[in-house]
């Protein structure tokens, strides 16, 4: 890595880089406290797990400038997943994510926020993720999605049990008709209990288990132009309570009521049939 990338102008002579001048932008601290107080039990009755939606923590300037360097699709360090389950793009690659973007990451992997997110939700001792492994950058293209799915257990590398996602979504004057929101399923998969529309300034933060079964399954209806843009962070602790404790697996994924017979049948003509025929069928019975 070239460490002049990592230096940061004068923020009077690069406009790029105004924002910093300001470092109660960059860190709401007041609003942290404030919502850590009073909002706790709100996370905690979340509904089907914990969780909370927080709207417009962050500076509207500050995410501008996030916004306004969110790499383009195209960018080849994207890792490009194209699977049944989802197609989406991920980028965790430090020394690609742009400095804009890095400051804000690192701040959110800080001990302020580390705090903010210990009394928040009641998890005390949670670890930030410094390799940002699974998070980062994430963007969803028209046709994208993800299924309903309960997120990997343990991060190997870290030896560390995950306890907590945050996304914070980038997306100006996006449309209902977009599709894309966050949904949030019951345990037995019956019903959603919860849609988040990802709204430019909004943050997400949920508790991990193996049941909080979560996602964008609907494939993204956005124009060709416009992506979903967020960032993703994940939290660690050592150790979780005994009832959570299970064997270690990957991403679970899981069916909505309407997908199980349809997606067997889907697998099995994989081979056979045209990906267009797969698209119509799709946007009919839509």
């Amino acid at each position: 890595m070239n460490v002049q990338n990592l230096v940061v102008p004068d923020a009077a002579q690069a406009t790029p880089f105004r924002w910093l001048s300001d470092a109660s932008s960059l860190i709401p601290t007041t609003k942290l406290y404030t919502i850590a107080n009073e909002r706790r039990e709100e996370y905690q009755a979340g509904s089907p797990f914990p969780h909370i939606v927080i709207d417009n923590l962050f500076d509207d300037d500050v995410l501008n400038e996030l916004l306004a360097v969110f790499p383009d699709p195209k960018l080849r360090h994207w890792h490009r997943f194209d699977a049944e389950q989802e197609i989406k793009l991920a980028l965790d690659a430090e020394d690609v994510i742009p400095i804009q973007i890095r400051l804000f990451l690192y701040f959110l992997n800080g001990s302020l926020f580390m705090s903010f997110l210990e009394h928040l939700t009641g998890i005390s001792g949670l670890i930030p993720d410094p390799h940002w492994f699974g998070g980062g950058l994430h963007q969803i293209e028209r046709g994208g999605k993800l299924a309903v799915h309960a997120d990997f257990n343990r991060q190997d590398r870290l030896r560390l049990d995950r306890r907590l996602n945050l996304l914070i979504y980038l997306n100006k004057d996006w449309s209902p008709e977009f599709g894309g929101d966050f949904e949030l399923w019951n345990r037995d998969m019956t019903a959603c209990v919860k849609k988040v529309a990802p709204l430019f300034n909004r943050m997400v933060i949920f508790s991990t288990t193996d049941f909080s079964y979560h996602g964008h399954p609907d494939e993204l209806q956005c124009p060709p132009d416009r992506s979903r843009k967020s960032l993703a962070l994940y939290y660690y602790s050592n150790g979780r309570p005994d009832e959570e404790i299970s064997e270690r697996h990957s991403t679970l994924f899981r069916p909505r009521p309407e997908e199980s017979f349809k997606g067997r049948i889907r697998r099995r003509l994989k081979p056979f049939v045209p990906p267009v025929l797969f698209s119509l069928y799709d946007h009919v019975t839509r």
